[in-house]
Order: C-alpha cells, then structure tokens, then sequence
C-alpha cells in the first residue's frame, strides 16, 4: 500500500496549478478516471487537471472498519484490498461505463464527488453516510482537510458532506477517508416473475416492511428482484421465510452465489439501457408513487421503466427528441415532491435542458453564496451543475 508521502508531491502540484489558474481567472475540468465526464452540463473550460497521480491506499486498517486512499485511486484497487480482508463498500457504487460508453477507470474520488450509490442504499445509506473525512483543493488552490480518519471523529461532519454529491464545482477532492463494513458470508436473491408495476411494487413494500432485513428491491423487465445478506444461518432461514410471507405476491424463486450478484451488478449499472439509444433520466420520488408517475409519463412519452429502492428510484429511457421529456418529467416530479437528473444525453441537450432539478430561488441564493465562499472565481468545473 502506497504511504501519504506517495501522493503528497503530486496533491502540491495540483494545489500549484489551480493556484496558477485562479491568478489567471482560467477555468479547468475536474477529471479522475474519466469514465463519468459525459455526467452533467457540458463544462466550460479550454483545459483540464487530473487528479490521477493522487493514487494510493494510504491507510487501511480492517479492525477500526477505516480506509484512506488518494482521490486518483482507481475504484477496483480499493475494492480488491476490501476483498482481501472480507469487507466491502457498503453504499454498492455504480460504475457509469455502460451507460455513458465511456472508457477508463472509475475512482474513488469520483464516487465521493457524485455521492456514488447503488441498490444497497435502502439498507446501508448513501457514498455520503460512508465518508468520515476528506482532503480537498479549493478555487484558490488552498488544500482544506476536513473531518477525522476514524468513526468517532466527528470533526467538521457538515463540511464532509457538502463535499460528497458536490461535482468538483467546490473543490477537487484529493483524499477521501471511509467507513468500510464486513463482507456478507451469504447472499440470495427471490426473484418474482410476471408481476405488474403496480403489483410489483407492492411487493418490494412488503418484503421492505417485513423483520428479514432487505438490503436490495427492485423490478426490471418483469422480474421483481428481493436480496437478503448476511450469515450463512441467517441466509438459510430469511431467504424461504421471506418468500413464504410474500406468497400473496406470487411464487419467489431463490436464487444465491454470482447468479445473484450478476443480478445486482445489473440493477446497479442499469444494464439494460446498455446500448439503447435516447436519454436516460434518474428520478427520486416516494416508492409507491414510482408505477403512478411512469404511467402518467407513458401518456405523453415513449418510454421504458426500470425501478428500484423498492420504487423511490426510477430509472427512465425517453427519446432524445426536443427537450428529451425534461418539460414532462419536471411536471410529474414537481407534483410529488420528488426530483429528477438527466443522466445520459448528447451534449447539445445537456447544454439546453437543466440536468439537475432546478433549485428553488432561496436554496439557489444559498447555492451561489457557498460556491463563491469555495471558487470565488468560478473557475472549477464551471456549467457543470447550473448554465
């Protein structure tokens, strides 16, 4: 594992060179492992910097639950260290490369920076929850740590998590440190085939309100997926209790070992708009309003559903025609109070359509102010969240 001292001359060295560009009022591009820049608004800037070099697993220590690894970490070599010592990321980051078509490696700083999460999300929180400290450059190229490298330091807890989720508009993260948990010794998989939207989703309520401990719902091109994790004895008993209390909701086969993973690993990375044309939007909403708003959506638009987080999360593939559904799919939302992201589009319509759910004016107001307090010059990742 590669020390602190490993990554600390090439951290310097960005810090130099966003103080450089702040002198110059130069705007630059963020970039890790470059597998997400097709994510957001186009951003505005002739060049960008790297934080490549920041690589390396500084700290690990698998009795305290704790990993510290440079930004430019590549996502896989963290995975595989956790792996070793039977522990995870608990958050199940998605890897964007199939649905953008992109090329590269997915880092850790990347995950962090879009607050990363995947189907366990309903059981285990978001990226965000798993972050106990981070380093990071600011727009005046000034290096900020924040937070601790163990559970029980709380130090600057708010900042930490203005940080996850921020997109490099605030700064560029070089060090994220994180909570890890251990790895389950079983996992399974029931698989309902043939329900609707609606009868679907009131099947993943039920399996989420039962004592078995979900860590996974959701339904995609018929088949409604229900994960349970643990210990191998617990396994064994949760798995068939739970399909015997959903009976209602249908015959559940089981399913366990990578049959059940390569499940997951799909919902996660929304495998099946792989290779599909149109955009692809990622809406929030309340799970049981998932079915009601993608079939008020069918009304206006051609498109296709998949959901997960028992229906709180719903994965959309419209047509790139006009707007790309943004005028649609904002009204639907906005209506149940939930919110909507475009995640994959040509960049024309990423630059027309806001890809982000508008901000009401007093958070916008409070938006404007924290940036300026971070990148008084604007000059980090700029039209990436807003035009």
């Amino acid at each position: 594992m590669s020390e602190a001292a490993g990554y600390a001359d090439a951290e310097a060295a960005l810090a130099a060179e966003i103080q450089a560009a702040y002198a110059a009022g130069e705007p630059l591009e963020i970039v890790g492992g470059g597998t997400r820049r097709a994510l957001g608004r186009p951003v505005t800037a002739a060049r960008s910097v790297s934080t490549a070099g920041i690589s390396g697993i500084s700290l690990y220590e698998p009795g305290a639950l704790t990993l510290v690894a440079g930004a430019g970490t590549p996502l896989a070599e963290v995975e595989a260290a956790l792996a070793e010592e039977g522990q995870r990321l608990a958050f199940e980051p998605m890897d964007h490369r199939g649905l953008l078509g992109s090329a590269g490696e997915p880092t850790i700083g990347g995950v962090a920076a879009i607050n990363n999460s995947g189907p366990r999300r309903i059981q285990a929180g978001a990226a965000r929850d798993a972050m106990l400290g981070v380093r990071f450059i600011d727009g005046r190229g000034d290096v900020i740590r924040n937070g601790g490298r163990v559970m029980k330091n709380v130090t600057g807890y708010d900042l930490v998590k203005l940080m996850a989720g921020s997109w490099g508009v605030l700064g560029v993260l070089t060090e994220v440190a994180l909570k890890v948990l251990p790895a389950p010794e079983r996992e399974a998989t029931l698989v309902l085939d043939g329900l609707s939207e609606d009868a679907a989703v009131a099947a993943l309520g039920a399996a989420l309100g039962s004592p078995y401990d979900v860590g996974g719902a959701a339904h995609a091109g018929g088949r409604t997926l229900i994960r349970v994790e643990g210990f191998e004895a617990q396994v064994a008993h949760r798995a068939p209790a739970l399909a015997a209390a959903l009976k209602a909701h249908g015959a559940a086969e089981i399913i366990e070992g990578e049959e059940s993973a390569a499940l997951w690993r799909a919902v996660r990375d929304v495998a099946a708009f792989h290779g599909r044309p149109g955009a692809i939007w990622r809406i929030s909403v309340k799970p049981s309003d998932g079915p009601k708003l993608a079939a008020e959506l069918r009304e206006k638009l051609d498109l296709d559903a998949l959901f997960d987080w028992a229906g709180g999360l719903v994965w959309l593939l419209t047509p790139e025609i006009g707007d790309a559904g943004a005028g649609a799919i904002r009204a639907a939302t906005k209506a149940r109070g939930g919110h909507a992201t475009l995640v994959r589009a040509e960049a024309a319509t990423r630059a027309a359509v806001e890809v982000f759910e508008p901000e009401a004016p007093p958070v916008a107001a409070l938006s404007a102010r924290v940036k300026a307090a971070f990148d008084p010059k604007a000059i980090l990742n700029p039209g990436r969240m807003r035009g």
